[in-house]
This record gives structure tokens, sequence and C-alpha cells, in this order.
């Protein structure tokens, strides 16, 4: 019997992190979750008895270079990394101060680079053909202003998996993104109660309403897939048009 491959999914205890896990699970991967939240562990039960879960801050290097070196030693090399872990935190531009600036973009960017440089040592040591996703966001094209880093963040994540592609694709490791609109999680709940907040969203959305997370899984699972052999350095906007 094959052993499964394995992927890493970070942000995984919820909303779109726990769908990729879910459909990855589906395809036939063994799942290791990574998430700041102390109940990634219930999450990781949920996909199965072969799922594992780690509590890691994407935003310190130092406890990602210990998850990597963990899973390493526990379960070998990760076939697949989901970089979903993110964050936000708005506020007006003139008085956005530096440290909030700096810990989104510690989180969203940093750990993201932190996590895919890892992930690909170990699949060009292993001599794995993998396939890495990173979460942009359509903020990466659509700036607003009150959430200045996450903007900044997610441009730096859409240029970094390009330069990314181009740097892994003579190892046969892909690294795609894809970058969701408006989509119905934790992240979005503010703006789902607010009835002009949801109308300014809705006006610039073509298919007018908001997406699942099952729908941005779907996506990555595609990109992660042999379907998508041939496809790397993309972004892909998954915002209802």
């Amino acid at each position: 019997m094959t052993e499964k491959p394995i992927a890493l999914v970070t942000g995984g205890a919820q909303g779109i992190g726990h769908a990729c896990a879910e459909a990855l699970a589906n395809d036939g991967f063994r799942i290791i979750l990574a998430d700041i939240n102390a109940r990634v562990g219930d999450a990781a039960k949920k996909l199965g008895r072969d799922a594992d879960a780690f509590v890691c801050d994407m935003g310190d290097p130092a406890q990602v270079s210990a998850m990597f070196d963990r899973i390493e030693t526990d379960h070998g090399p990760v076939s697949a990394l989901v970089n979903n872990a993110g964050i936000s935190e708005p506020g007006d531009f003139l008085d956005y101060d530096i440290a909030t600036f700096q810990k989104v973009i510690g989180v969203n960017l940093t750990g993201a680079f932190a996590a895919l440089q890892r992930a690909a040592r170990m699949m060009i040591d292993a001599g794995i053909e993998g396939a890495i996703v990173n979460m942009s966001s359509i903020n990466a094209q659509v700036a607003i202003p009150a959430i200045p880093a996450y903007c900044a963040s997610k441009g730096g994540v859409m240029q970094l998996t390009k330069a990314a592609a181009l740097a892994l694709a003579p190892h046969n490791v892909r690294v795609n993104s894809v970058g969701p609109g408006s989509i119905d999680t934790a992240m979005m709940a503010a703006v789902n109660a607010s009835p002009d907040a949801m109308k300014t969203i809705m006006s610039r959305t073509p298919l007018k309403r908001v997406g699942t997370p099952g729908e941005i899984a779907d996506v990555v699972a595609f990109l992660i897939s042999g379907k998508a052999s041939y496809i790397t350095g993309e972004t892909i906007y998954v915002d209802g048009g």
C-alpha cells in the first residue's frame, strides 16, 4: 500500500483553511494543520485518525522553523503546502501605527515566505514534485484604505508567488496563489453585519453574493492536483466577477 502524500495547511483550524484541508483529505492527502488557535487539534480530529496538528504563530519565524523540524521528524517531507494563515487589522490610514503594520506583514507575508521556503527545501531534498498554493486576496488588486497592511501583504504574496515559481520551476515544484473575494468567514462577519457595507460589496460583485470557503478550497485543490501540472506562477481570483 502506497503511503499517502502529506499536505500542510496553515490557518487550518477554521474557515477557508479547514475547507482546503477537507478537500485535500478527500483527494487522498494526509493532512497536517497549523494554526495559532489552540483548537486546531479538534479541527484535525474531524479529518480522521491520520491527521495531525500544530499550534504555531506564523508571525514568529522561530515557531515556524520548530514546527517544520517536528513535521520532518514525525512525518517526513510534505508534498503540498497551503499557505493560508492570515490576519487583518483595520484602522485609519493616517493613524495606522507601524507595530500593527509589521504584525500583519509578519503573519501574511513573512510567515508565508518562511513556510514556503522550508516546504520547498523539503520537497527538493526528497525529490518530490510538489505544489504550493499561497493565499493572496482580491485586495492585492483592489485597495481599501482602512486595511493598508493587509492590502500590502497580499500584493506581496502575489509577487512572492511569481518569484518562488521562477526559482522552483527547475526543481519541478509549482507555486500558485488564490485571491479570494468576499467569502463567508469569521473575518467577513463584521461586513456581513453591516447592510451598508454589504450593499457596497454587492454593487461590485456581478454574481451578487458572497462566496463560500468550499469554493476557494475547490480551486486550491485543483492547483495542488496533477490537473494543474502546467500551471505555475499564477494568481487565480475567486471573487464573483
